[in-house]
Formats: structure tokens, sequence, C-alpha cells
């Protein structure tokens, strides 16, 4: 919808190049660039008299909130993952909601590539044992992990990022098992197999977690599953908090019953489990999957797209809901 000066409230610290090409478009923006996202209602407030909303997947918008702010009109999330936002609400007003799809996708693959070495190879564990001054000689048992090269590796997710982590796999040569709801057509997973979630789950050394976050997946992993893994394997989270079970991942850390684990996501986040933060053998990075210079700048600014897009009276690039 074409407007005059449409009024945009940006809740979340963003890059000033992306408020300048708002600003260039004719819109008012009312930015907030203080470290912590805007919350409940502080962003209702900061947002009482715009049309747009820019917003991070720190911000949570549910009907409550939709139903404070009779003036939106449109919600541009900045990621690609949208369950901050209570979409079905925000069709139910005629509000349509984008996401940033794409461009984060080899970056955050890069970080799931990390988080298995960092776990597999105990380096988070044996960084600190070095720095607390223990290394008094070299030890051929010492900090042995577990290989990636010729391991097998298990997807569950087999989308854009996922196909992105399979990809890198085939230089390592690796066994890469895969698990969608239902397989995907041969020609667009060369070299990987589908299989059943639990046989993934019993006979993978490194499984990678990239599902979308939705009342489906809630606890996708939790005891029965770790149960199912290999006493040596590594599990990696990069999808959504909320996906696994944190507290019984820990516990499956602490008992032996898992080797390593490198999560990037958490539920309740930024709060902790504390029986996670207390597992050694856990590599931790507070939600950093797509934390690079030019992808975060690439999705502010796809985010950005997206209101112009509405601005010029046009279906969002990147709607999710229609």
């Amino acid at each position: 919808m074409s407007m005059t000066s449409p009024r945009v409230a940006v809740c979340a610290r963003v890059f000033p190049e992306s408020l300048a090409k708002l600003e260039a478009a004719g819109f008012t923006v009312y930015a907030h660039q203080a470290d912590n996202a805007l919350q409940g209602e502080q962003l209702v407030a900061w947002a009482q008299d715009a049309e747009a909303l820019l917003i991070s997947a720190s911000s949570r918008i549910d009907a409550t909130m939709l139903d404070q702010l009779p003036n939106l009109k449109v919600i541009a999330n900045i990621g690609v993952g949208y369950n901050n936002i209570d979409v079905a609400a925000a069709t139910a007003r005629g509000i349509p909601v984008s996401n940033t799809p794409d461009v984060l996708t080899e970056t955050t693959a890069d970080l799931a590539w990390a988080l298995m070495f960092a776990a597999a190879r105990r380096i988070s564990e044996s960084e600190r044992w070095l720095r607390d001054g223990q290394w008094k000689s070299m030890a051929l048992d010492g900090w042995l992990g577990m290989d990636i090269h010729g391991s097998t590796l298990g997807i569950i997710g087999m989308g854009r990022i996922g196909g992105a982590v399979a990809r890198r796999a085939m230089g390592f040569g690796m066994r890469v098992l895969y698990h969608n709801r239902t397989a995907l057509p041969a020609e667009e997973t060369p070299g990987v197999t589908w299989v059943e979630k639990d046989t993934l789950l019993k006979e993978a050394d490194h499984v990678i977690l990239v599902v979308p976050y939705s009342p489906a997946t809630h606890h996708l992993i939790g005891a029965n599953e770790l149960a199912l893994m290999k006493p040596t394997a590594v599990l990696v989270n990069i999808a959504r908090g909320g996906v696994v079970d944190d507290v019984a991942l820990a516990h499956a850390l602490q008992s032996g019953k898992l080797g390593a684990a490198g999560v990037d996501v958490f539920e309740n986040e930024p709060n902790i489990a504390k029986e996670l933060l207390a597992a050694p053998n856990a590599v931790l990075t507070p939600h950093i999957g797509s934390a690079t210079k030019r992808t975060r700048l690439g999705m502010v600014d796809l985010a950005v797209d997206n209101l112009l897009d509405w601005q010029a009276g046009k279906t969002l690039r990147n709607s999710v809901n229609g």
C-alpha cells in the first residue's frame, strides 16, 4: 500500500546504511539502536503509531500485541525463521509478514561445521584446560575426539541450509544420511541417502539439525531420541530453540550417553538451562549462525526490500503468509 511518508518502527539495532535506505525511500524511521531488541510493552509503545515493523528474531509479536498496534500494516522479520511472530494472528488481521531466506544459507552452514568440528575435536574443553595452565606434557591418549573425515553425517532437515551442509561433507569423504518427512527426488540430493529418523540417529556419528520450529518439531530430539544415538556421537543444533530438549541433552552429555554437542539456539534464549551450561562437552554459541557482516547486512537489506515492496503496493517478495 503506497502512502506518503509511512512510519516504520525499527525494533532492533541495524546498520546505518539500512536505515538510510528506508529514509531515502520516504519512510519516517523510528530506530531503536540500543543493544537490546525491544520486547513486549516497550515494543508496543515504540511502534504505537507505526504502519510497518522491522524486527529481529529477538522480538516476539503475539495476537495481544497486534491488537494494541491499530495502525500496523506490515511486519518484516530479519531472519529465515519466524516462529517469534504469531503469523496466524497477523494473517487474520490482514498483515503480511516476511522473512529473509537464502542470504544466510551458506554462512549458517559454515557455523554448523564449525560447531561440529569444535565439539568433535573437543576444542572448547582443551582450550579451557590450556588457559587454566594445566598443560604440562603431551599424552598420546589426551583429548581424544571424533574424526570428521570418513564418518557418517546425519542431517535432519534437508532444506536450503541442510543441502549446503551436505555439499561440504563431500570433501571430507563422509557418508551422508538425511531425514525429511518425505524423501526428496534423487536428482535434488546427489550423494545423500534418505532414511527414517530413528535409523539416522542410530547410524550417524554426527547429527546436524536444520528444521524450522513448529509444534510438530517441539522437542523433536528428546531423551528417547538421544538414547538412540551412539555414545560417541556429536549433536549440532543450528535450527531453533525448542527443537531439542536442552535439559535432556545436558543429562545425556553429563552421563556419557552422548559424546558432545554444538548448540547455537536454545529454549527460552537468551536464558540457557543451567544443566547445559554445566556440561563441559557442550560447545555453546549465542545464536550466531548468520553472524558475519556481509550476511547480516544482506538480511537487513532483504527485510528493507520487503518493506519497499509493501510501500509500492506489491506482494512481499518473501511473504510467509500469502
